[in-house]
């Protein structure tokens, strides 16, 4: 069995070294090696011979120097899928992004005075003339936003909650738990589908210090239900002089249901009604990098700028240009509908779904119709992201049916590919909804499908 340093002189070898790092080299032909000894060990005769070590070796290098994080397909129909990222972003936010990671940025620094800057103040002006805010603040998520707002407005206080809204989100992220830990103490009222004005006025009139509603972004209580409409609830808190503070989970600058989409409030409609404080997300129906965005009255917005803990919740460089970027696209909304790629996965037509994913079939079946049978399926795809959970979207995917293997193997396959395709199963097919697939990304799936169901019937 040929040694390591010995290895490390062969001719493939030694062009390795010049693409991957020498601690990477060495650990794969280590484990190359290793893995020859159990073969051994084991009675059988592996080729020991250089060639055949580096060969084998090679592999494990590839697999070894992969990004952990990296670009996958996403073929599953969930527009806003939590696992995957949420929010693809557009180019104009990835092109802001790239400029400030190449270089310096004046993230804290005040260009017209040479003197030291505010970071939110990039976006804040944005924020404001487009939610209609006297102030805005970005924290790190969405969560933070909720933790930030509770410490600093009701920590040691009461805060009024309808029991229906004491939601759980992914990750067991719960309100009434963050409500706890950031010093607040919990004032239930109502029940979990009925809560009425007069709940809410009764705690309010005991000595409350807060009015929290949260909106039901990840699931709805429908049938016998009662909630107070959002500007009865301003009143209330008007007339105990209270804060009222809203988190709206997802968050969206554009009103969807004059697409027919859903019926998620806008942070706008929020404002406008006189809400003190709206907390929402900015990788979801915004559309941006993941953030916890903050408008309000400027009392409220200045008072959470000097807690000590915002600097500990902070958004980068990276974040901000990002935002910024995305936030611009919004001041023109047939823009915004046309270039941030959440926005414009959810509003594209089925027919043109149908055409589009009528031609990747034709070209599967040309390329892999040995292995794989390949239909057009009429489906629905869905928001994700917390975000109009009863929503369902009218959308075309493509149907694999493997010739040989199980559905399960083909799945398991694309995911191998590079770049990985993350489908799912139904119905002894594969599905792979074309709704959340970039049309740039085509070519790639056609090839990765090809390749993946090659392979599993290879391997059958």
């Amino acid at each position: 069995m040929p040694a390591v340093h010995k290895l490390l002189e062969h001719e493939d070898v030694r062009e390795w070294q010049k693409q991957y790092a020498r601690l990477d080299v060495v650990a794969s032909l280590q484990e190359t090696l290793e893995a020859l000894r159990d073969q051994v060990r084991e009675g059988l005769s592996p080729d020991l011979s250089e060639d055949a070590v580096t060969k084998l070796a090679k592999e494990r290098l590839r697999v070894r120097t992969i990004m952990r994080v990296r670009h996958v397909i996403n073929a599953t129909g969930t527009v806003l899928h939590t696992n995957l990222g949420r929010a693809p972003l557009a180019e104009e936010a990835i092109a802001a992004v790239a400029d400030v990671a190449r270089g310096y940025s004046n993230l804290e620094f005040d260009l017209e005075t040479g003197e030291r800057g505010e970071r939110y103040t990039h976006v804040e002006g944005l924020l404001c003339e487009l939610t209609g805010a006297e102030a805005a603040l970005v924290v790190n998520n969405n969560a933070a936003a909720v933790w930030l707002v509770l410490h600093e407005l009701a920590k040691d206080r009461r805060v009024v909650i309808s029991r229906g809204e004491l939601v759980e989100i992914g990750g067991s992220f719960r309100i009434s738990e963050v409500m706890r830990a950031s010093g607040a103490h919990l004032v239930e009222v109502g029940t979990t589908n009925k809560t009425h004005e007069r709940d809410y006025e009764q705690a309010l009139a005991e000595g409350a210090d807060l009015l929290m509603r949260v909106h039901a972004s990840n699931f709805r209580i429908v049938g016998f239900t009662y909630h107070p409409p959002l500007t009865a609830l301003v009143d209330l808190a008007r007339e105990f002089q209270v804060p009222f503070y809203e988190d709206l989970g997802s968050g969206s600058l554009v009103d969807l249901r004059e697409l027919g989409i859903g019926d998620e409030p806008t942070v706008r409609a929020s404002i406008e009604a006189g809400v003190d404080v709206v907390t929402f997300s900015g990788d979801k129906l915004l559309g941006a990098t993941q953030a916890g965005i903050i408008c309000g009255k400027r009392e409220f917005i200045g008072r959470l700028k000097k807690n000590q803990l915002a600097r500990a919740l902070r958004v980068d460089k990276l974040t901000l240009a990002g935002l910024e970027a995305t936030l611009r696209l919004y001041r023109d909304q047939e823009q915004a509908l046309e270039k941030i790629p959440a926005l414009r996965m959810l509003t594209i037509p089925v027919a043109d779904l149908r055409t589009r994913a009528e031609q990747l079939a034709r070209e599967i079946t040309l390329c892999a119709g040995g292995y794989v049978r390949c239909r057009v399926l009429e489906t629905t795809a869905q928001v994700g992201g917390g975000a109009l959970p009863t929503e369902r979207l009218a959308s075309s995917a493509l149907a694999l049916y493997p010739m040989s293997g199980s559905p399960d193997k083909l799945v398991t396959a694309l995911r191998e590919e590079t770049p990985p395709i993350v489908a799912r199963v139904a119905r002894e097919e594969v599905i792979c909804d074309v709704r959340t697939v970039f049309p740039w990304e085509d070519e790639a799936l056609v090839q990765g499908i090809r390749g993946a169901a090659a392979r599993s019937a290879q391997s059958d």
